[in-house]
């Protein structure tokens, strides 16, 4: 037999479930005998959660609750899930009245997402002439009773499983609940978060399962994660060791306690991709293949907690005080080390106990701080730590010196008693960086990186002479070689292997010739062109059709061109299968603010688990240079912007700028980036043009610049005191749900704000998170230019190609 576990995203609705039923119904008709494990579906876990927390505040947690249940029955109108609805609808009620609710009443909340889930697929399968049986693991496995991460109680448990498998096995297809249990008294557990990998473990391990396969939404597991190291390659092979380090160092693609049950009857784990189910995956087993080093895994929400003092080296006892104090508050330490002075200790727990750890240990070391044995305890936050997974100590020095070559010195670093894992604790925002440069190093990058550039206008033109003139200068310092091997516009090509010269413009006049993307992918191959890069500096609508050839034929894309992220999200989710197939990258910083490090920044929190909660800002530099005047200076409205016209800020047509579209693509491209599944159609986006200017040439329109003027005199008059105009876009609501609320708007807000002091053309966002809360993280600065973009677009150009 064998156990197939499908986690949240591989059970969503739509591409999701039905590539499930696909594959479960394939092995059926292939006479496998197999036992399925659920999670909740989508981010049921996380929106049941959430609403628990508004019920208990006494908030109207009543619309997120309509939305959760339209979500998990879907278009599934016949399964009958109101037995689960029922007793979430009474269960929030309660707690709503009485404004609190215990670990208990927790449990059983978020068990309703697994039962869900089971219940559903059960009945779909059933519809599709698949002889399935929902198993409730609440009836199988039997836990201690510490709600929210309990404990399974392994005989009572075994033995209740294989009796169940015995009555309910032959043809059947048992689906069973992940992640729940009950204790004695029959009150419902959870074996904490990702604990759905842990009951198909266990039911692996209990039935002598030949393997146990975990689908999910990625190929496999990495030698680093895809999304922070762009050349990341998947690992076909890995041991149970080298997996249990992954899961204790932060790999969430495991649950670190899923390995030992296997590894005690010596079961294979797979991982394998529900939506790319030939990809064969990454297989987990007893013996290695080889020796070396496979991945790098990042543990990240942690701190580092710093003891220091004179009378801690050689003092016996310390370690055990700490650790006593740390075992006491319940606080799990992942790292211990000799920290960056020779009397000092450094400890990596969690950032949420961090401050909790110091308290504790400055109680215990509190007679140590009268005899100066002890000097202070300090906490150091946004720090990470990177694990290399197979790494030796004597070759550790290859990838240390790289990074102190990028000036990025570690804050300590420890290895395991086998002398095969290192881990390293960096500051957080070299996280990216070190990453790559230890990739690099291990793991190898080609040298030599050929770029196509298509559309060489202000942008495009701009960015090739940027390349050209730092190319020697980015050799000699980075031994990375920037190769322009073609220039292209809508019309003609120039190509040339061994790069473009300073000339290039002249060159296309004379040697351009027209072209398809056939004839520039054929070209590449022709000369066996390696580490190819596409890149759209276009605003064609047309052309990112190639985007998905390009990724086929080995391009990495870079663009600065908004197009292609805010068509349908059914051709964005394609693009983006086609990149994941093909595994190559895309990348467009420049989307939205221009040179400014937004989408990364955003990218970078959401692959974090970082829940954010509303994005706003300035979007446009040319509207923000139009309104920041407006609002500071005694002129009217149609002064300002043809001052804007003048000073080339707006298009040929400053209506494009006007009119709020622009904002709302950039908007767009963050939702997405967020996962929502928005359409540019949904973006409500208030056009700031009369609707009498709104048509016509664009001479007529210049004509009549000042009819705008009355319109926005009394905008401007009917403020509050003090108070400025800004045009922002906002994007806000629950964005854990598939879409949120995206509004471009005209606003007006105090002076003395952020947003109100912005000033020239500057772009301004702010991201708020729930970690940071009222805080929002804040970037400002130039975004708009054709100097700003392409530089930003460099950018882009480097961090792919950046061996460190």
């Amino acid at each position: 037999m064998k156990i197939l576990k499908f986690g949240g995203k591989s059970l969503s609705n739509g591409d999701g479930i039905n590539k499930v039923v696909t594959i479960i119904t394939d092995k059926v008709n292939q006479g496998e005998q197999i036992a399925i494990v659920v999670s909740a579906r989508g981010n049921a876990t996380d929106e049941l959660e959430e609403i628990l927390d508004i019920a208990s505040k006494n908030g109207d947690y009543k619309p997120l609750f309509e939305d959760f249940k339209k979500y998990q029955q879907d278009d599934y109108q016949e399964v009958d899930l109101s037995e689960e609805f029922n007793v979430l609808e009474k269960l929030f009620e309660g707690v709503s009245l009485i404004g609190d609710y215990s670990n208990k009443i927790k449990d059983q909340i978020l068990s309703k997402g697994e039962l869900l889930s089971a219940k559903l697929l059960t009945a779909i399968l059933v519809e599709n002439g698949i002889n399935a049986r929902f198993a409730d693991t609440r009836e199988l496995i039997k836990t201690d009773s510490k709600f929210g991460d309990a404990q399974p109680l392994e005989q009572i448990s075994k033995k209740n499983v294989i009796n169940y498998f015995k009555q309910n096995n032959g043809t059947t297809v048992n689906i069973v609940t992940g992640f729940i249990g009950s204790n004695n008294n029959n009150d419902t557990t959870t074996l904490g978060r990702n604990g759905s990998n842990y009951t198909a473990s266990l039911i692996a391990n209990y039935l002598n399962a030949d393997e146990l396969q975990n689908y999910t939404h990625v190929d496999g597991i990495y030698t680093a994660n895809p999304d922070l190291v762009l050349d990341a390659k998947k690992i076909d092979h890995l041991t149970f060791n080298e997996a249990n380090e992954l899961a204790n160092f932060g790999a969430t693609i495991l649950h670190a306690k899923t390995i030992i049950p296997l590894l005690e009857k010596n079961i294979p784990l797979r991982i394998l991709n529900t939506f790319n189910h030939e990809n064969k995956g990454t297989l987990i087993t007893s013996n290695s293949n080889k020796e070396g080093i496979k991945t790098l895994s990042v543990l990240e929400n942690v701190s580092l907690v710093n003891l220091e003092g004179r009378g801690l080296l050689g003092k016996t006892g310390v370690d055990a005080r700490i650790f006593r104090v740390m075992g006491d508050n319940d606080i799990s330490v992942s790292i211990i080390s000799q920290g960056s002075s020779e009397r000092g200790i450094g400890l990596v727990v969690a950032a949420d106990k961090a401050t909790k750890a110091m308290i504790e240990l400055e109680k215990e070391f509190e007679n140590d701080f009268y005899s100066k044995d002890v000097n202070k305890i300090t906490v150091t936050d946004n720090v990470s730590v990177i694990s290399i997974i197979g790494q030796d100590l004597s070759t550790f020095h290859k990838p240390y010196t790289a990074l102190i070559k990028n000036k990025i010195v570690p804050i300590l670093f420890n290895n395991t008693v086998t002398g095969k894992n290192v881990s390293l604790v960096v500051k957080k925002s070299q996280l990216n960086k070190a990453l790559n440069v230890i990739h690099g190093e291990i793991f190898g990058v080609s040298k030599k990186i050929n770029i196509a550039i298509f559309g060489h206008g202000l942008v495009g033109g701009t960015l090739i002479n940027q390349i050209l003139e730092s190319a020697a200068t980015i050799e000699k310092r980075k031994d990375i070689k920037l190769n322009v091997f073609a220039i292209a516009n809508s019309s003609n090509v120039l190509l040339n292997k061994n790069g473009v010269t300073p000339n290039w413009k002249n060159e296309i006049q004379n040697n351009g010739f027209s072209y398809t993307i056939d004839d520039v992918i054929a070209y590449a191959n022709e000369h066996h062109l390696e580490n190819l890069i596409a890149i759209d500096n276009t605003a064609s609508a047309t052309f990112v059709e190639n985007y998905i050839p390009l990724a086929e034929s080995s391009f990495d894309l870079i663009s600065s061109n908004k197009v292609a992220n805010t068509l349908s999200y059914s051709f964005y989710k394609k693009l983006r299968k086609v990149l994941a197939d093909n595994q190559k990258s895309y990348l467009y910083e420049t989307n939205v603010g221009a040179g400014l490090p937004l989408i990364d920044t955003i990218k970078l929190l959401h692959l974090s688990g970082e829940n954010i909660t509303k994005i706003k800002g300035v979007f446009s530099g040319t509207l923000s240079y139009l309104f920041n005047n407006f609002s500071a200076k005694d002129a009217s409205f149609s002064e300002i912007l043809k001052e804007a016209i003048d000073n080339g800020y707006t298009e040929p047509d400053p209506r494009e700028d006007l009119c709020g579209n622009d904002v709302g693509r950039k908007l767009l491209i963050l939702a997405r980036e967020l996962d929502l599944q928005n359409e540019f159609e949904e973006v409500d986006i208030q056009n700031l043009i009369p609707e009498h200017l709104r048509e016509g040439d664009v001479s007529d329109f210049l004509n009549k610049l000042t009819e705008f003027d009355p319109i926005y005199a009394k905008i401007k008059e009917e403020q509050k005191p003090n108070h400025v105009l800004r045009y922002i876009g906002e994007l806000s609501g629950d964005l854990q749900n598939d879409k949120g609320n995206l509004e471009v708007k005209l606003v007006s807000v105090p002076s003395d704000t952020a947003l109100g002091g912005l000033k020239g053309s500057d772009s301004f966002f702010e991201i708020y998170t729930e970690s940071y809360g009222d805080r929002p993280i804040v970037i400002q600065g130039a975004g708009a230019g054709s100097a700003v973009t392409a530089r930003g677009v460099f950018g882009d150009i480097l961090r792919l190609s950046d061996k460190g």
